[in-house]
């Protein structure tokens, strides 16, 4: 194992590893960083904040798309 993945992963490569496990892509090398190193409330609290995110877009184009539409 490289130093990298011997060590906590950071904020950003957590966010990283939410991204990449919402699009269903995730390294090797990675997974088994989060799984050794990785502290789970950071995942579940990033992965949370995620979501909550994306579900917000998601409310704010359907919106754009209605007012657009004149409905």
């Amino acid at each position: 194992m490289t130093d990298e993945t011997n060590k906590k992963p950071t904020l950003w490569q957590v966010a990283q590893s939410v991204g990449a496990s919402l699009f269903g892509v995730q390294s090797n090398r990675n997974r088994e960083r989060d799984f050794q190193h990785g502290s789970p409330g950071q995942y579940i609290i990033v992965g949370l904040t995620a979501v909550i995110l994306f579900i917000l877009a998601i409310v704010v184009v359907v919106n754009i798309v209605l007012s657009a539409a004149g409905i």
